[in-house]
């Protein structure tokens, strides 16, 4: 199961992501809940309390950066658990995307106009 929550401030979107990111509901809840965020400039993905990553997870996080490329948004992965950080390490793809510690995205969670929103996947 994924359970995602996504804050939003002026133009930048928050999506934490808690479970697993694997083939079926879980990606569609996680391409759902980013490409429902409009007028965004930035999007950062927490990965910090992801348990599961697989194949059509791997897959799903590369769409969503080509959607957010096509529409000049910065997408960012932020604090990927040990799991996910070593999938992405051996599949190289820690090169492809824009990583950081969580500390980076801290000012986005702590401002006080924003708009929070909850999706979940069985």
């Amino acid at each position: 199961m994924l359970t995602i929550d996504v804050e939003k401030t002026g133009d930048v979107a928050v999506v934490r992501c808690v479970g697993r990111i694997v083939r079926g509901a879980g990606i569609r809840t996680l391409r759902d809940a980013v490409l429902s965020e409009k007028n965004v400039r930035i999007v950062v993905i927490d990965l910090s309390d992801v348990e599961t990553l697989d194949a059509g997870g791997l897959t799903a996080l590369l769409s969503l950066q080509q959607w957010a490329r096509n529409r000049n948004v910065q997408l960012k992965l932020v604090n990927p658990s040990h799991f996910v950080n070593e999938v992405l390490t051996r599949t190289g793809l820690n090169r492809v995307f824009d990583i950081s510690k969580f500390e980076h995205a801290l000012f986005v969670l702590s401002a006080r106009d924003c708009h929070h929103a909850r999706y979940a996947a069985a």
